[in-house]
């Protein structure tokens, strides 16, 4: 099975291309954003050296279908999906936060708590809450967005003292982030999953705050299976869940978390390929849907840059002739 691990396009109008660690954004015109979902995959802030076939399809697919069930609730940047692989939208002005909201005490804020934190980015937390308690009501816990390595947790008063972003986008966000959620929770529980944790960004285009990059993705966010949800929180057992945490665990296996002196574990194809068997099963849950594998994989790069190709030909011919 191929995997996209690297791309090197050239589309017309193209200004400037940012590599993330997953996502290779292409700036077209300073007006659009070509954002191809490639198959890397990152763990503890290191891109494995091997990619996973499929995976960069089941991320954006599922992001597409999630903004386009969102768009009453906010305007997002998406306009299209000419590939696979592929959503362009949109360019904003990105702001520099991510904005973390959480409806159960679990992962990194479950481990502060049981050190004895009790207030996260601003925001009191009850006492005597145990692992995967949900929260009396969701809590918002933005990061600043950092070019390399951790993001760091600020509060919403930093955030607005500081200047970030102003109080008036800060709350525009705000209520959007709880609306997106709630949002996500829903369709969730119509697969009989529990949306547990997300992030979402956000930018700003001709004055207006848009909703930018993914959403409810297995790579920004958590669920678990609705189904035996309250037995395992009272026996204190783990829960079944749908995110890529099985891959850092897998990691943590094999002795490795990003830290001095450790050696990244080899991955074979036949781990790679188990890799995207879970990533398609948890395109199936949480869309519910049967994932479609027959898309043509022998050259992934020709395939995507025929597509773009084409599409940014039609958007330039469609908007000259708006401008007529």
């Amino acid at each position: 099975m191929n995997s996209l691990t690297n791309t090197d396009f050239h589309f017309e109008g193209q200004k400037s291309v940012y590599h993330g660690k997953v996502r290779d954004v292409y700036d077209i015109n300073d007006d659009l954003m070509v954002m191809v979902a490639t198959d890397r995959i990152s763990a503890f802030d290191v891109i494995l050296p091997k990619g996973i076939p499929f995976k960069g399809q089941v991320l954006n697919q599922i992001a597409a279908k999630f903004l386009d069930a969102t768009t009453d609730i906010c305007p997002n940047w998406k306009l299209a999906t000419p590939d696979p692989q592929v959503t362009v939208g949109l360019k904003c002005e990105g702001f520099r936060v991510e904005m973390i909201i959480r409806g159960i005490l679990t992962g990194s804020a479950w481990r502060d708590y049981r050190n004895g934190c009790r207030e996260i980015c601003g925001v009191r937390l009850p006492e005597g809450m145990r692992e995967n308690e949900r929260f009396p009501e969701p809590i918002i816990t933005p990061t600043t967005k950092a070019d390399e390595g951790h993001d760091l947790n600020i509060s919403k008063e930093e955030i607005i003292a500081q200047g970030i972003v102003s109080a008036e986008d800060y709350a525009k966000m705000e209520d959007y982030t709880r609306k997106l959620f709630a949002r996500g929770q829903e369709i969730a529980a119509r697969q009989g999953l529990i949306l547990v944790d997300t992030k979402y960004e956000f930018g700003k285009r001709d004055g207006e705050v848009y909703l930018i990059d993914e959403i409810h993705t297995p790579d920004s966010s958590r669920y678990f299976y609705a189904e035996g949800y309250e037995e395992k929180f009272e026996k204190g057992e783990p829960q079944r869940q749908l995110s890529k945490e099985f891959v850092r665990q897998w990691l943590i296996e094999h002795d490795f978390m990003n830290e001095p002196g450790q050696v990244m574990p080899e991955i074979t194809d036949e781990y790679a390929a188990s890799v995207s068997e879970r990533y398609i099963e948890l395109y199936e849950n949480i869309i519910g849907e049967k994932f479609d594998r027959s898309v043509e994989t022998s050259d992934i790069p020709a395939r995507i840059e025929k597509n773009v190709s084409e599409y940014l030909k039609d958007y330039s011919r469609s908007a000259s002739g708006n401008q007529k």
